[in-house]
């Protein structure tokens, strides 16, 4: 799931920028260049809306850029949340799985010693792309 929120970059007297979220107050972060800026947007957007999900709350809707209004010192960037790569990069945990496969190819598969869970882990990366 690919969901883009405005944001509001705005200018620090020191060089960098600090960044807000009209749609979701609570998400603030800051970088000291427009690069680590965005990413540190894209991570804290990532963490403010993993956590609404967690808690089962529904995500606020993206608002309109035209209908917001940047200040002075400020300027409007579109940041994306790329929830499957958010999970790949800041997820460890793992779960069990129980599944079933004909006994032939689980035969040849531990004769090629083949590890199970890497393989299934590739084959569900590969399908949920």
């Amino acid at each position: 799931m690919k969901l883009f929120y405005p944001a509001l970059f705005h200018k620090t007297e020191e060089g960098g920028f600090w960044i807000s979220f009209p749609d979701i107050p609570e998400c603030l972060t800051e970088g000291d260049d427009m690069t680590q800026a965005y990413e540190m947007a894209m991570d804290a957007l990532g963490l403010a809306l993993e956590s609404r999900m967690a808690d089962g709350e529904t995500l606020p809707p993206a608002s309109d850029p035209s209908c917001i209004a940047p200040a002075e010192d400020a300027f409007l960037v579109i940041v994306e949340f790329d929830q499957l790569e958010y999970r790949k990069k800041h997820s460890t945990k793992s779960v069990k799985k129980t599944l079933t496969i004909p006994e032939w190819l689980n035969e040849e598969a531990m004769a090629r010693n083949i590890n199970f869970s890497k393989t299934l882990q590739e084959a569900l990366l590969a399908k949920c792309q």
